[in-house]
């Protein structure tokens, strides 16, 4: 018997993804749209994601996946540094939004971390970690498939690790933190210091397209513009192998997993940027050559493993 369909919601700080997901993990639906900056623009918006799915299939529950800190009940949203949630009673607060349908939330990085271990990359592995770049960094541990959460349901916090002392400011507060060298947003960053550098890389569109709106400069246009060999992009994801490579260096001393699965939206792109990150994690990372290292694999759901991991603990919290 097929079981209910759920909705996933991946929350992010660029877009609110939405996807109905069957019961073998397969996006059947999707909609989208841009992130709103309030509180209550954000659940409509929500909410109007999961309303114009459920006019088209049967829905049961929802999930909802997002970068921030959430109560060990997984309904409260505690900080997230990138949306305008504190001490948010979110999945309640949704729910009302949708007459009462049941509401779950997570972590977007242990949401994707429950898909790939399900459907995808992570299937077998004994200690995995996913490293979720996107607007930021999310982190997952699964230790022999199961989640850990930590005491307070905020570990493996990865992307708030400072890398660079006094570095770039982060939106957390702190200044340095991986995901300021190693996200979308990081990649837009280091694209535009390299455009308004004094000897940029060669003949570049982005420099064009900075010359005439800045804005323009995201973490997507310089992943595309690098797949068309923009020299300017195309250092961006060098700068960003290597940051890659640092952090992963970090998380093998702390975690020593056997895998370590690359996802989030910026994983679109690894072909840029994963081998220099690989060879930059094995030349430094402690005991290089005397200790067996990490396998590192992109995510097989890709940009969608969010959205599957958030429906299926919706499935499994309400089914």
């Amino acid at each position: 018997m097929t079981r209910p369909l759920t909705v996933g919601v991946d929350v992010g700080g660029t877009s609110v993804r939405a996807g109905i997901v069957g019961d073998d993990g397969d996006v059947l639906d999707t909609v989208s749209a841009p992130t709103p900056g309030t509180d209550d623009a954000l659940e409509a918006a929500i909410a109007g994601a999961v309303d114009e799915l459920r006019r088209r299939h049967p829905v049961s529950a929802v999930g909802l996946a997002l970068a921030g800190f959430v109560d060990a009940g997984r309904g409260l949203v505690r900080y997230a540094p990138h949306l305008s949630w504190r001490d948010a009673p979110v999945a309640q607060r949704i729910s009302d939004r949708l007459g009462g349908l049941p509401v779950v939330v997570e972590h977007d990085a242990n949401s994707a971390a429950l898909a790939e271990r399900r459907y995808g990359a992570a299937a077998g592995a004994s200690a995995a970690v996913v490293i979720a770049l996107g607007t930021g960094i999310g982190g997952a541990l699964l230790l022999d498939g199961e989640l850990y959460r930590g005491a307070y349901g905020v570990a493996p916090e990865l992307g708030h690790l400072r890398v660079v002392p006094d570095g770039r400011s982060c939106p957390c507060g702190k200044r340095g933190c991986w995901e300021r060298y190693c996200s979308g947003t990081a990649l837009a960053a280091t694209a535009l210091e390299l455009i308004s550098g004094a000897h940029p890389p060669g003949p570049s569109a982005l420099v064009r397209e900075a010359a005439q709106d800045p804005g323009r400069i995201t973490g997507r246009r310089v992943g595309a513009a690098a797949r068309e060999g923009d020299p300017i992009a195309k250092a961006a994801m060098v700068e960003l192998g290597h940051w890659l490579g640092e952090g992963l260096s970090l998380v093998a001393d702390v975690f020593d997993p056997d895998l370590v699965v690359i996802a989030g939206g910026v994983s679109v792109s690894a072909p840029q940027f994963l081998d220099a990150a690989r060879e930059h994690y094995a030349r430094i990372a402690t005991g290089a050559g005397n200790r067996p290292l990490a396998r590192i694999r992109t995510a097989q759901l890709g940009a969608a493993a969010a959205v599957v991991g958030a429906a299926t603990l919706a499935r499994e919290a309400f089914g």
